[in-house]
């Protein structure tokens, strides 16, 4: 038997309301609308309560039983509030659930974005089953989602697993405000900084076919990097085995100090895993401890590109769970 959930994601440049329907065990997502991100916080909550309801009735699903809702972080979960997240300004304070709660009378949960990716990943993708994950988001930010002896962990206040802030060399590309970071690396933005360094720096730049992409260097994607990289264009190729030891290196942090039996990485890594996997695996075996990596599985997203969606769905099942209890 399946029951109807509720999905908000809130994002600085787009908003998002999803419906979906899940025995606990899988999850159909059956219809989105999204929209660019009002100007203020309580347009874009009306907004978003208008286009659920809109779900409700044009599909013909049923009753709500939950409603999880998807944020960038600092935020409180407990409180159900959002702390002024650097991409949505003017959210300061703001209570996110109250609005749901009281317009749908059902339970309503929030969780940042990487903790609700993450509980999707667990709960319906490749994590599922695990007792110990690590979720890696590795797209436009590198933040983590940590599942710990079968449960979310997410803090003293909701900071838990901010692992994008760790450095990992004291000089390397800007990332979460500190150089050299797991972020500053290992992100889209991170790749892109690391290429335009080597250019600056005189790598091999007349070999580069970075230089003769109809784009000035500033203008560059991981996406062209990658591209670059699988024809052998030895820039490029520089890049992403930076960029894959220092993951590598990021790695091992995390199974040295959290044992898990999965890491689950998300974005760049599922769609790059074959050119990655091999030298983060030389990295692992050169760094982490050679007990804790034998029992940890690294493997990209099961849900691909379907984690966004339904990770603010997860969050309403994890509330849901949380209530019948």
């Amino acid at each position: 038997m399946s029951f109807l959930l509720g999905g908000i994601d809130i994002g600085g440049t787009k908003c998002a309301a999803v419906l979906g329907a899940s025995t606990g065990e899988t999850v159909s997502i059956l219809d989105k609308i999204s929209f660019p991100t009002p100007s203020t916080p309580e347009e874009a909550l009306v907004q978003l309560g208008d286009a659920l309801e809109q779900l409700v009735h044009r599909n013909n699903a049923g009753t709500l039983q939950a409603i999880g809702i998807s944020c960038g972080g600092p935020l409180s979960s407990k409180e159900g509030l959002v702390l002024s997240p650097p991409n949505l300004p003017g959210w300061d304070r703001i209570d996110v659930c109250t609005p749901f709660r009281n317009r749908f009378r059902v339970p309503v949960g929030l969780q940042n974005d990487a903790n609700a990716c993450g509980l999707a990943e667990w709960k319906w993708g490749a994590g599922r089953g695990s007792e110990n994950m690590v979720f890696l988001t590795f797209g436009t930010g590198m933040g983590a989602g940590l599942i710990l002896n079968g449960r979310l962990h997410a803090g003293a206040n909701d900071m838990a697993g901010e692992v994008g802030h760790i450095r990992l060399a004291e000089d390397g590309p800007l990332g979460y405000g500190k150089y050299g970071s797991f972020e500053g690396f290992c992100s889209g933005g991170g790749i892109v900084r690391l290429a335009q360094k080597m250019v600056e720096d005189g790598k091999d730049v007349e070999k580069s076919t970075l230089l003769s992409i109809d784009k000035q260097i500033h203008e560059l994607s991981a996406k062209d990097v990658f591209e670059a990289a699988h024809a052998g264009d030895e820039l490029a190729m520089m890049v992403i085995h930076t960029v894959s030891k220092q993951l590598g290196r990021g790695l091992a942090i995390l199974i040295d100090i959290l044992n898990p039996d999965t890491i689950v990485i998300g974005s760049i890594y599922e769609r790059q895993e074959s050119m990655l996997a091999p030298l983060v695996m030389e990295e692992l075996q050169r760094e982490a401890l050679p007990i804790s990596l034998g029992v940890c599985q690294i493997v990209p997203s099961g849900l691909k590109d379907n984690v966004g969606d339904a990770a603010s769905l997860s969050v309403a099942l994890h509330e849901y769970e949380k209530q019948r209890k």
